[in-house]
């Protein structure tokens, strides 16, 4: 389906520089702090997002597609100790280097990827 006003698809994804810029924006409204790790590709690479909890544990969380609910949501990709996740993000990285890794710091676990336009 068209946007007439936009030009564009409605189906059409943002950006993931675009994304993660605006995800910064709405942590650092929130006072949660948080920082790109690594630069994917601008227009396709994939994000994850590390949740470091400052306390040597952490969670990173990446976007996939849910076949049973044909929707977009955040998953578990791995967690545990911080030194393990930061292992399997490397890895993850030396097989695909477009993918973006957004850190998050927040002892309290907060990370707003449950909330309205960052979890679909």
């Amino acid at each position: 389906m068209q946007d007439e006003r936009w030009g564009r698809s409605v189906n059409d994804r943002l950006t993931a520089s675009f994304w993660v810029s605006a995800y910064l924006a709405r942590l650092r409204l929130a006072d949660i702090p948080a920082f790109v790790v690594a630069h994917g590709d601008d227009n396709a690479g994939t994000v994850v997002v590390k949740l470091n909890r400052l306390d040597g544990t952490a969670t990173a969380f990446q976007r996939s597609f849910d076949l049973k609910t044909g929707t977009r949501a955040w998953m578990i990709l791995t967690e545990g100790d911080e030194g393990g996740v930061d292992a399997a993000l490397r890895r993850q990285r030396d097989r695909d280097p477009d993918v973006w890794v957004v850190e998050v710091e927040d002892r309290q676990g907060r990370h707003l990827l449950d909330q309205q336009g960052l979890s679909d």
